[in-house]
């Protein structure tokens, strides 16, 4: 469920007031949605009032998604377009399963990945205008007491509205059972919340990390308020009284008694399958479950049932004479939620992410991902436009991501400008932003902190004429100053992204998705240190290894001390040595992302842990025989007493890196 590295597309705008989402809404406030109106962009096709000609749209999304499906090589796609009250385009490309099923947008099942938090956090806001909870009172006030989130000595309690813009402080574990491949290991949302339970590590609204468990939190609290399973209170609330005949949040299991009702026979048959290009072909992949963590990713739907969505949120919650929320949460949904004590940041809706658009437009909305399937979803209520797009292929992210600006830039924005220019004041300061940071989106502790710590990494440079380069979904990124220090706008399209400045140096970067952010790393935590003390220690390794091989025979004089020192270290390269063999193999294949999920923890880590604990210690008892191994002038001569010494700090410098880094703790998977 995304928000990778570097997620692009969010705009900050004016703040309404926080009471816009009381139980009550404020005197004059509007039934549906609105936001600043943004001006007629000078050289765009149509005016923010003109509605869209069917056939030009059609043409349109056709050559794009077209064009996606060989160069991304996608096998199915399902778009709906919405505007002004009406369906202007629902269409399916491509298969959906074995035997070439064909996609139907009004049948055919996607999975929607982190676009079903939408629902989440409506199903919240209506409990908040109900008067059964508020924005800001501790989530722990609506949970079963086994549930609640534990308390941090010197830190508030957890609130919804951390919940809603993903600032609620806790790290983030998505190898404890996020997705589940063996429908008999699902869990119910309950006691995935006890045993997936992540630490708090940040303040509550302090530090945007995107968090599926705080959206699974959100939802066992409404859950828990309306005495039932999540899944009902959806098709309750939600799906049942906009005819979302083709959406659920139930999945194709056998019945068990502690998992709610699985998804009826006739929608299961109707479930795309999501594939994987692989040597030149689709490979298609077993289904992944979510009802452990059903609310922040369970969904499934069609492009049709997701037009009648965005139809209702774009009229205020309603459709087809049903009203599903009132007018607070329609305000709520498009109004920007600000984190409490996060200086600088971009701000997110109550839930919903913000998207800059061309022409100046901001969409609001949601995007998300499995691991085979990837969907997008974003409404700009100035053009009363809904768009939302979803694939079944790993390789869909990047259309999921870029047709919904794509549609507006192509029908209300003037035609690109050219890049805005560098600063050459940038370049002189370089320093101040280049660098590696890690997201805090990762584990803090154990095996997967090592994973993430290598994964998770993005290096920021400054280019010679003043611009900044940042990773994404499609290349180098490049972003020149805007405003005040810290703050930067992307050369080619309206996204901002901004640094919180220490002592006049970055120490976290804030990325343009609001839901995200990275600190500097130190140079403990540096990828390419680490890299580099791996080749110095092979070396080492390699030298100790060789050692007893070219003094075999030669009786060459040594200590009592020496020689048990000397076969600790050749103990240790020999450990460090099937460590690093065991690590090589797991790396190999850590990018592939299903099986990493699947398959945590691999054998492969949890012996290369486990050697490398091994090889840790012998490598510091070394270290503490270095001394001794120098006492008197008998035995060694002083060069082979350099070379011990050396190797030992190399190797025990190696074991402190990487327990600092959670790769000593093959326990802690």
């Amino acid at each position: 469920m995304r928000n990778s590295v570097a997620a692009a597309m969010a705009a900050l705008i004016g703040l309404a007031p926080m009471t816009a989402i009381a139980v009550q809404p404020p005197a004059g406030a509007p039934s549906a949605p609105t936001t600043p109106a943004a001006p007629t962009p000078s050289g765009a096709p149509l005016a923010p009032g003109a509605p869209l000609p069917a056939d030009q749209l059609e043409a349109f999304v056709d050559g794009v998604v077209r064009t996606a499906m060989a160069r991304d090589h996608i096998a199915g796609v399902e778009v709906s377009v919405v505007q002004d009250g009406r369906i202007v385009l629902a269409k399916g490309y491509g298969f959906a399963g074995p035997g070439g099923r064909p996609v139907d947008p009004d049948r055919t099942l996607f999975r929607i990945g982190s676009v079903s938090k939408t629902f989440t956090w409506i199903a919240a806001l209506r409990e908040v205008e109900a008067g059964r909870m508020a924005l800001d009172a501790p989530i722990n006030r609506y949970l079963p007491p086994r549930l609640a989130a534990p308390d941090v000595p010197g830190w508030r309690q957890i609130e919804l509205r951390d919940l809603m813009t993903h600032s609620p402080g806790f790290e983030d574990r998505p190898l404890d059972r996020l997705f589940e491949l063996d429908p008999a290991r699902i869990r119910p949302l309950a006691s995935q919340l006890v045993l997936a339970r992540p630490a708090r590590v940040f303040p509550p609204g302090t530090t945007p990390a995107y968090s599926n468990y705080g959206a699974e939190l959100a939802g066992a609290a409404v859950a828990n308020l309306e005495h039932a399973s999540f899944q009902t209170v959806v098709e309750r609330e939600i799906i049942g009284p906009l005819g979302m005949a083709h959406t659920t949040f139930r999945e194709p299991y056998a019945p068990r008694a502690d998992l709610p009702a699985p998804m009826p026979a006739g929608l299961a048959a109707d479930a795309a399958t999501g594939y994987r290009w692989v040597s030149g072909g689709f490979v298609a992949e077993p289904y992944e479950y979510v009802t452990q963590g059903a609310p922040a990713g369970a969904g499934s739907s069609t492009a049709g049932d997701m037009a009648r969505y965005m139809l209702a949120m774009l009229a205020g919650g309603r459709l087809d004479g049903q009203t599903i929320y009132g007018p607070a949460t329609a305000v709520a949904l498009f109004t920007p939620l600000p984190r409490t004590d996060a200086p600088g940041d971009i701000p997110m809706d109550h839930g919903f992410m913000r998207f800059a658009l061309p022409g100046g437009f901001v969409g609001h909305g949601h995007d998300g991902d499995t691991i085979w399937f990837h969907s997008g979803m974003v409404m700009v209520p100035d053009l009363k436009l809904g768009v939302f797009v979803t694939t079944n292929t790993d390789t869909g992210e990047r259309l999921a991501s870029e047709l919904p600006p794509l549609i507006v830039g192509r029908f209300y924005a003037p035609p690109p400008a050219a890049p805005l220019p560098g600063a050459p004041a940038l370049a002189k300061q370089a320093a101040v932003y280049a660098g590696t940071y890690i997201t805090n989106r990762r584990p803090f502790s154990g095996l997967e902190k090592f994973v993430f710590l290598a994964l998770g990494q993005a290096r920021l440079t400054v280019t010679p004429d003043g611009r900044l380069l940042t990773p994404g979904l499609d290349g180098w990124r490049a972003w020149t100053p805007a405003g005040a220090a810290g703050r930067f706008r992307r050369v080619d399209g309206p996204q901002v992204t901004s640094f919180q400045l220490v002592g006049g140096r970055a120490r976290r970067w804030y990325s343009a998705s609001g839901v995200s952010s990275f600190d500097r790393a130190g140079p403990v935590y540096a990828l390419n240190n680490l890299l580099l003390v791996l080749a110095a220690s092979l070396v080492a390794i390699a030298a100790t290894l060789a050692g007893p091989l070219i003094r075999r025979g030669r009786g060459l004089p040594e200590t009592g001390v020496q020689r048990a020192a000397s076969r600790i270290q050749v103990g240790a390269a020999l450990l460090w040595l099937a460590a690093l063999v065991a690590l090589a193999l797991f790396t190999s294949g850590a990018r592939d992302q299903a099986r990493l999920l699947a398959n945590w923890p691999e054998p492969a880590i949890v012996i290369g842990a486990s050697a490398a604990l091994l090889a840790a210690l012998a490598s510091w008892v070394a270290l503490g025989l270095t001394a001794f191994a120098w006492w008197g002038d008998e035995g060694w001569g002083a060069w082979r007493k350099l070379r011990f010494s050396a190797t030992s700090i190399l190797l025990a410098l190696l074991g402190l890196q990487l327990a600092l880094w959670g790769a000593l703790e093959p326990w802690a998977t």
